[in-house]
């Protein structure tokens, strides 16, 4: 393909992507295809000779996107929203055009520095503690990583190597400190709520390290509390088992709960405070590393209404949140933000003789592949530049503010059908939790799960539109999050209707 049947292919195919969008709403939200459609459709081998651009491009409609679920209608509200823009497209397309590695500042010095300067820039703008800024008091800054779950497996390790680099600072001799890493490396736990996403967990498998979920009740409306918290920690500690990292979330994946963590800061400042002498973190009390995961309530923070709940965040060490989520940037873009680089430094550095250079030698430069588990990355700061500039912060408030009034006009929608619906949780950030409520009160809550999962599959099997259910303190519970792009006040409406028709149905015995 040659410069000008790039600009051709390039036209043709903005043109098909502008008029996926504008009739979205037409197709079905789910695939109807089987397991294994594409392999009936594709040749056993790769083509020996090349095809024409208009012979690949009529494949999209008639074998790819058969197999598309899609995200972008205002028909998906299942899980959380993979949102995109155009801008953000346009960024993906001359970041692709600009290819490179970019493991450090000379392989693109800008890869290095629009990076810096929008996660500052967008630090600013959710009000994170100043200590989260790359000129920030403690060295802290940000970092664009590819999911929330990459940056918590990133930041446990970091916790883990940061727990037992201090844990065994007094051993001089390098075999007998190797020794008593490996022998401590048994001992350690990482902990999550019975809501954190399993992210956490999979991390911990990762760092081979063992995982323990503290539990969340109905009562605290399912968030991680100070007092259960400590409760796991005084039960692991009597075992001989060490604590050395706790995500906590800004946002569960079910409810969207926050969890309390002012007592949660309060609880580890008594029990693991950070002026922790070398003698006591050497006889396993060691500090907790404290990593809030906000990837998608996060991008709420933009809206000052929300900032009263940033200032708690300098207590703690580490903070992400999804850009593809829920603020126009499509994916992968995660933020991760540290209090201290050092930390993520001293775990992640590996120097090669192949890399060196100047600039890094002098120490003026940040070299990002120190920040990540992944040598290289990708140029992601421009589609977050670029959408930035478009929308600019009013406009990205003005989205989340909309798909938040949808949610609570779903909720005040479902208090009107009592007789139908029980909101279990939210709307709170856009999410609400409900299920369907029984004809008679003596209903069993096996019963009302039931009546709740027929309702469910029923909605799922007409497939006008796409939800997801979770399973919370025991209840079947439907989820609801109208927060992709092109919903509208009329979709909602659309939405309660199809659901009303659903729990009829199943309470009829239909």
């Amino acid at each position: 393909m040659d410069a000008q049947q790039f600009r051709e292919a390039a036209i043709s195919s903005i043109d098909e992507i502008v008029k996926y969008y504008d009739t979205i709403e037409e197709r079905p939200v789910l695939p109807s295809v089987e397991p294994g459609y594409l392999r009936k459709l594709l040749p056993q081998e790769a083509p020996q000779d090349g095809e024409a651009w208009a012979d690949i491009q009529k494949d999209i409609e008639s074998k790819v996107l058969p197999g598309i679920t899609h995200w972008q209608s205002p028909n998906f509200l299942a899980w959380f929203p993979s949102s995109s823009s155009f801008p953000a497209m346009l960024g993906e397309m001359y970041s692709a055009a600009f290819t490179g590695a970019a493991f450090n500042w000379i392989c693109s010095p800008v890869v290095t520095e629009l990076e810096t300067i929008v996660l500052d820039w967008l630090a600013r703008a959710f009000a994170l503690p100043s200590s989260y800024l790359s000129t920030g008091p403690t060295r802290g800054g940000g970092v664009i990583h590819g999911t929330a779950s990459e940056a918590i497996a990133t930041v446990m390790v970091a916790a883990r190597d940061k727990y037992l680099r201090e844990a065994t600072a007094h051993i001089t001799d390098e075999e007998e400190r190797e020794e008593a890493i490996a022998q401590r490396r048994t001992r350690l736990v990482a902990l999550g709520s019975t809501a954190t996403h399993s992210a956490t967990k999979k991390a911990a498998q990762i760092a081979g390290v063992r995982f323990r979920a503290v539990p969340v009740y109905a009562r605290d409306g399912y968030k991680m509390t100070g007092a259960e918290l400590r409760k796991m920690i005084d039960a692991l500690h009597a075992k001989g088992l060490e604590v050395f990292y706790l995500t906590a979330t800004l946002g569960t994946t079910d409810t969207c709960a926050i969890d309390d963590l002012e007592s949660i800061a309060d609880v580890l400042a008594e029990v693991a405070p950070e002026t922790l002498s070398p003698e006591q973190k050497r006889d396993g009390q060691g500090e907790i590393w404290v990593h809030v995961d906000a990837a998608y309530a996060g991008a709420a923070l933009v809206c000052p209404e929300y900032h009263h709940l940033t200032p708690v965040l300098a207590r703690f060490h580490s903070f992400n949140t999804n850009l593809h989520k829920w603020l126009l940037v499509n994916f992968d873009c995660s933020l991760l933000y540290v209090r201290n680089r050092t930390w993520l430094t001293d775990a992640l550095s590996v120097s090669l003789a192949i890399l060196k250079n100047a600039h890094t030698d002098s120490g003026l430069v940040t070299d990002y592949r120190d920040w990540q588990i992944p040598f290289g990355r990708r140029f992601r700061s421009l589609k977050v530049w670029f959408v930035i500039r478009t929308y600019g912060i009013r406009g990205l408030q003005a989205h989340i503010r909309k798909h938040v009034k949808f949610a609570e006009d779903f909720g005040g929608m479902l208090q009107t059908r009592p007789d139908l619906f029980e909101v279990v949780t939210g709307p709170r950030f856009a999410l609400t939790v409900f299920r369907v409520k029984a004809k008679t009160e003596a209903a069993t809550v096996e019963e009302i799960n039931a009546l709740t999962q027929k309702t469910y599959d029923g909605v799922i099997a007409d497939g006008q539109i796409f939800l997801s259910s979770t399973v919370v303190g025991g209840l079947f519970a439907i989820r609801h999050c109208p927060a992709t792009p092109f919903v509208q006040e009329h979709h909602i409406k659309k939405h309660f209707d199809i659901l009303v028709a659903a729990a009829e149905k199943t309470l009829s015995g239909v």
